[in-house]
């Protein structure tokens, strides 16, 4: 049975580890939560970083009402499409009604025909990998952009890159939706991380001397020690929490005075929650999120120069059980 329309407060994938079943924080503050899937209650709790434990989607699904003459972007990891629109993904996606919807980890084979995002979303631009029912990432619009693009300029290899990145150009922004390559299980994969990483750098350094920059999406890196319940056990042992990873994000935000004339950008969601742990993944293994062992992995990166029109970045924490991930979501001042 579907579940019913879906309230939530305001919140790929690291390779899950023995690490993620250290000891967790005592959970505090019971509530009670509706199963969305077939209306059994479940009784949560909220860790003492302030997140649900709630394993599926509430049954009534509210935000606040949009900030007036602001444009909301909302990005989601949904670890296939396919298994969460079973889940209640629709309902989300009903509430916050974003103007743009970036969705990584589609895993489609073609691209989809769905009225419910046909109607809502009259652009629709799916990036979906040769390898069947992995990657993919796609941006849903209600605005038209000027141009779009799925490629990664300079990457060597662009079958590998399909899936992974498509960018909007609008008059007043590029908007760079990726699903960042994965480390892999034991960094065996770090090699393409890294060929990735040196591109990207190149592709959105190129673009933000043209007009400001907005990146977004399942970027796999948890940036520092904030971003991860564990990070003592997993720094340089496990994908998204290594020294070459995090660097190459750090450079990003800070350039090298080597890189004369790169600008900065701003990791935004950080920028307004300077001291929070808060996590948009909890491994399905382990109980991870009845635990509160999670990762920040999917974010939002800005030109510093627009930072300051951003006017609200939420994880939306009580969004999960559709996917393994939480919804991340801003609302930046004026159209794009």
């Amino acid at each position: 049975m579907p579940p019913k329309r879906a309230t939530s407060s305001k919140k790929r994938k690291a390779p899950d580890s023995d690490d993620e079943v250290s000891t967790p924080p005592k959970p505090t503050k019971k509530s009670k939560v509706k199963d969305s899937g077939d209306a059994k209650s479940e009784e949560h709790t909220t860790v003492p970083n302030g997140q649900p434990t709630n394993k599926v989607l509430p049954v009534n699904i509210s935000f606040p009402p949009q900030i007036p003459d602001t444009t909301r972007i909302s990005t989601w990891n949904i670890s296939g499409l396919a298994a969460s629109q079973k889940k209640g993904f629709k309902y989300y996606v009903e509430a916050e009604d974003p103007d743009i919807l970036i969705l990584t980890e589609t895993k489609v084979n073609n691209e989809p025909v769905d009225p419910a995002l046909t109607e809502r979303f009259p652009y629709r631009y799916w990036s979906i990998s040769e390898k069947k029912t992995y990657s993919g990432t796609a941006v849903l619009s209600k605005r038209e952009p000027l141009s779009v693009d799925k490629t990664l300029p300079g990457h060597p290899d662009p079958s590998y890159v399909k899936g992974r990145i498509v960018t909007l150009e609008f008059d007043s922004y590029y908007l760079i939706a990726t699903y960042v390559v994965n480390a892999g299980v034991g960094l065996k994969t770090m090699d393409a991380k890294k060929l990735w990483n040196t591109h990207f750098e190149a592709y959105i350094r190129d673009l933000d001397k043209k007009k400001p920059v907005i990146w977004t999406g399942d970027l796999n890196v948890a940036p520092t020690a904030k971003d991860l319940t564990n990070p003592k056990p997993n720094w340089n042992k496990t994908a998204g929490y290594t020294e070459e990873e995090t660097t190459a994000f750090a450079n990003i935000l800070n350039p090298p005075k080597s890189a004369t004339g790169a600008n900065k950008f701003v990791d935004i969601w950080r920028q307004q929650h300077p001291d929070d742990r808060h996590y948009t993944y909890f491994s399905y293994r382990f109980n991870c999120r009845s635990k509160g062992i999670g990762w920040r992995l999917d974010m939002y990166v800005l030109s510093e120069r627009i930072a300051e029109r951003v006017k609200m970045c939420e994880i939306r924490s009580e969004i999960y059980g559709a996917s393994d991930h939480c919804p991340v979501v801003l609302e930046i001042e004026g159209s794009l």
